[in-house]
């Protein structure tokens, strides 16, 4: 499932969006395999009673409704996306959830695998980030090596100036008053986005448009 372009901010970019691992599909396969299975021995071992198939049938079919559906729809529904400004979780069927990580919050990125993940290219990612979110763990991301080499390289662009993007680039743009540019930046600051030397140079910049 795309996520909205109308979520995006100013100039705001997808660099990557993708579902968990198909192996999430293998068990809810596997019951929808066995559940035909079941049907087909109904309707071929004695007795044949029509409505006793019936009844059978249908006890199958509400069966493989949490067995393999709800499954199914809980993957096509759940979502990870990289933009050039945060990474972001969303799942849910009816009701909507999801984690937003601005990149210059990450820390660190840790992947891992066990031997039946690595033959499949699959595997769990772990960020580590500022503020409140501590760590998140993303389950089930495919070639998790490569998402995770994808994510440092975004964010490198992201908090080293290497894209329009950068965090200082919305204190200049957004804001005309130099009081509400100078207030933007001590919360940047306070909060980690930026750092020690970014603040001095920037801060010394504010004062002398005041």
């Amino acid at each position: 499932m795309a996520y909205p372009e109308r979520l995006l901010t100013e100039d705001e970019t997808i660099i990557s969006q993708f579902r968990p691992h198909w192996r999430m599909l293998l068990i809810p396969v596997l019951w929808v395999v066995a559940g035909i299975v079941a049907v087909w021995l109904i309707y071929r071992v004695p007795p044949d009673d029509r409505t006793i198939d019936l009844i059978t049938t249908g006890i199958v079919a509400i069966a493989l409704i949490p067995a393999a559906i709800i499954p199914f729809v809980s993957w096509w529904f759940t979502g990870y996306i990289l933009t050039s400004e945060r990474l972001i979780t969303r799942n849910g069927i009816l009701s909507r959830s999801g984690i937003e990580i601005p990149l210059e919050n990450i820390n660190d990125v840790m992947f891992s695998q066990n031997i039946f993940e690595r033959v499949l290219k699959s595997g769990d990612l772990l960020i580590e980030s500022a503020g409140e979110s501590g760590q998140s763990r993303f389950s089930d991301i495919p070639h998790p090596e490569d998402f995770q080499s994808l994510l440092y390289k975004t964010r490198e662009l992201r908090t080293r100036g290497g894209s329009k993007n950068s965090p200082t680039a919305p204190i200049v743009s957004r804001d005309t008053d130099p009081m509400d540019k100078l207030e933007r930046l001590t919360q940047l600051h306070r909060d980690g986005v930026i750092s020690d030397e970014e603040f001095a140079g920037k801060r010394q910049q504010f004062l002398d448009e005041l």
